[in-house]
């Protein structure tokens, strides 16, 4: 029997399963393959928060059950936090939740507040739980264009006037990740104002508001006035202090919706492992120098992959935040669509990047280029992209050769 599961038949298959899948057998066939790819930090995690970590570890009082919405110390430290880096006060008994990575948050959120039906707006392209954590929740998406600006509010609009039921809620991600746009309080403002309208929930995925480089921080859609009373926010140590794997992240905002997500958290786990909470308490407290230097990496990281491409022929839009390039690909290339793009780079060039179609269909004319490689790597990929540009005409003719012996065979 083959079992036809009502939530699995909703999900597409994962894009990015092909692309992994190809450069797990180039690497055990002894190809080196420069990992572009999927956004996972390079670097060490400080020393002072491993030093915390290992601390708190050999206490045995730590190895119990942990509180599911965080320690209370940990909520503390990422309101104040927010006081500091936002001016923005909250209440962390009933405004703040620690969760297992925002991605774990936004997806338990759905779960909490959809019911069959409801209508999400969401950025298309866009990262997959965005979208994704409410389809397997049972609810419907409609796609809205994913640059701040005029389209993304008229989007809004028309999804208002012709979405049964109303929308209701709409996701927003500045700096985002895969597209590298970054919105201003300008933007939010006209945010908030039509989703108190129009009684609309405001999800805002903050997870990258400490990897910028050109101009002012990004903000919080929570510093516009009248925001808390239909906002959550979801933020994360993940690319902040290098610890994608502590799995450390946080919502905070509107209590009904912190309730909620409270709540339905509460059946399902104990919170992370209370070391790593102290740890990340550390993180938030601690000197900041770290981050700066993270800040810094990615912005000479980007400096020298967006010049040695551009050298080498692909000329790729400079991000202003997040560790990620949304690249066009090249002109020569465009007509095959991003995954059989991705999958021919990394056989010709050894580059490995993200499909851009793996983040919507939207996204089918670019591939996500992480800056997850040390600047030496960055410059072996400038020489294998640059020869394998150079070899353009030869490359497409073996790959329409393949697809006419696909088709007869």
């Amino acid at each position: 029997m083959t079992p036809d599961f009502y939530r699995i038949k909703r999900l597409p298959p994962y894009v990015f399963a092909e692309v992994n899948a190809m450069k797990a057998k180039a690497r055990a066939a002894g190809q080196d393959i420069i990992d572009l790819g999927m956004g996972n930090p390079d670097q060490p995690t400080p020393p002072h928060i491993v030093e915390k970590l290992a601390e708190a570890a050999a206490n045995p009082r730590a190895h119990r059950y942990s509180m599911s919405k965080g320690i209370p110390g940990l909520r503390k430290a990422l309101c104040a936090y927010y006081e500091r880096r936002f001016n923005v006060s909250l209440d962390p008994e009933s405004e703040c939740i620690v969760t297992l990575g925002s991605k774990e948050g936004l997806a338990n959120l759905a779960q909490a507040i959809t019911s069959p039906g409801d209508v999400i707006l969401a950025p298309n392209p866009s990262y997959p739980i965005h979208a994704f954590g409410f389809i397997i929740a049972g609810g419907a998406v409609r796609h809205i264009p994913a640059a701040p600006g005029r389209e993304f509010l008229e989007a809004m609009e028309r999804g208002v006037r012709h979405s049964v039921p109303k929308p209701m809620a709409v996701i927003v991600n500045f700096p985002s990740n895969p597209t590298a746009y970054v919105a201003d309080l300008g933007f939010y403002e006209e945010i908030v104002d039509f989703c108190r309208f129009h009684k609309i929930w405001i999800l805002s995925d903050l997870a990258y508001s400490e990897i910028y480089f050109d101009g002012n921080p990004p903000p919080s859609v929570l510093q516009v006035k009248g925001a808390r009373d239909i906002t959550i926010e979801f933020t994360s140590l993940s690319k902040t202090y290098n610890m994608p794997g502590w799995r450390v992240g946080f919502a905070v905002g509107n209590r009904h919706l912190i309730s909620a997500l409270t709540r339905i958290k509460s059946y399902l786990d104990y919170g992370a492992f209370t070391p790593v909470q102290v740890a990340a308490t550390a993180a938030l407290n601690g000197p900041q120098d770290c981050v700066e230097e993270i800040r810094s990496l990615y912005r000479d990281r980007r400096d020298v992959m967006i010049e040695g491409f551009a050298q080498a022929g692909w000329d790729i839009p400079s991000p202003s935040a997040s560790m990620f390039a949304w690249a066009p690909i090249p002109k020569p290339f465009r007509h095959l669509g991003s995954l059989e793009f991705s999958k021919i780079l990394m056989e010709k060039a050894s580059v490995a990047v993200s499909p851009g179609v793996g983040f919507g269909e939207y996204g089918d004319e670019h591939v996500r280029v992480a800056m997850v490689e040390n600047r030496h790597r960055i410059r072996q990929a400038v020489k294998s992209v640059k020869t394998f540009m150079s070899n353009a005409s030869e490359i497409l003719e073996e790959v329409e050769r393949r697809a006419r012996q696909k088709q007869t065979s």
